[in-house]
């Protein structure tokens, strides 16, 4: 029985995990090809071939200046991927250790957390991009920053709130009735009890990171030309929306697919490593 119920069979087992997990090794897999092989160079323009339907030459068509759709979809991959990352990454990093130091210390350090979550949550990360942007120019570094400082606040609270419960627990009070202190009790038994959150929250907000970098690419904030992102391509595709739709499909299709295989992905960990939810499935 224990067996059946191991987590590499559940995870096979459970449809919304599977289907998650294997667009976004899809995603993963297309951005690592990209880092030594595309069909053609992103920033070639022929302008002979420009907005060209899909064929044997050019699998997805071509741009207003020629450049092959394929190529430039699978180098937004890897920026995407890139973005998305590191932005996360920040924000988890500095969100967790502001959650832990909340939940650990509670009165006026809780309070403060509190108070700068909803500061920045004031501030939506298109908003801190434009704000960034206008001192220190549109770049795909002052987009990670925009999308990092709008995840701090994110994982600030869920760490609080998953550390609280935490604290409340019997082997808590027993760690510290033996001498242990605050930071070491965090770091030993609060960390390694909400690990599993953190890890699905991250995957979500990695799925909002690739959103947004797309969305600040659209509007200029982010990647710029002529290395080629989703949310560019969607940009100049506007221009010719009626006489080659395929410019906006291909690149808004993998946007969609992307952030789809995330939210799968992330929903299928919650289910898988949440004990409860378990339960309550298999009850």
């Amino acid at each position: 029985m224990a067996a059946a119920n191991s987590l590499p069979r559940r995870a096979l087992r459970h449809r919304s995990f599977m289907i998650g997990l294997v667009l976004t090794l899809l995603l993963i897999a297309m951005a690592v090809i990209s880092l030594v092989w595309t069909p053609y160079p992103v920033t070639e323009i022929a302008m002979v071939q420009k907005l060209k339907p899909p064929s044997a030459a050019h699998w997805l068509g071509t741009d207003h200046l020629g450049r092959d759709i394929l190529s430039r979809i699978m180098w937004g991959a890897r920026n995407s991927i890139t973005v998305g990352f590191v932005a996360v990454t920040l924000g988890m990093v500095a969100g967790v250790l502001l959650g832990l130091w909340a939940a650990a210390t509670r009165g006026w350090a809780d309070e403060i957390v509190s108070r700068m979550s909803d500061l920045v949550f004031a501030f939506p990360a298109v908003l801190t991009a434009i704000l960034i942007t206008t001192v220190f120019g549109a770049s795909a570094v002052n987009a990670i920053i925009a999308i990092g400082i709008f995840n701090i606040p994110v994982f600030a609270r869920v760490t609080r709130g998953a550390a609280l419960s935490v604290w409340g627990r019997e082997f808590i009070r027993a760690g510290l009735a033996i001498g242990k202190g605050p930071l070491r009790i965090t770091f030993d038994h609060v960390l390694p009890n909400i690990a599993s959150i953190l890890i699905v929250q991250g995957t979500i907000q990695f799925a909002v990171a690739i959103l947004a970098e797309a969305g600040l690419s659209y509007l200029g904030l982010g990647m710029q030309p002529p290395l080629p992102s989703w949310g560019r391509m969607l940009n100049d595709a506007q221009t010719y929306m009626y006489q080659t739709p395929t410019l906006a499909i291909f690149p808004g299709v993998a946007i969609a697919l992307s952030v789809l295989g995330l939210n799968l992905l992330g929903d299928g960990l919650r289910d898988l490593l949440d004990p409860r939810l378990k339960v309550m499935r298999v009850g």
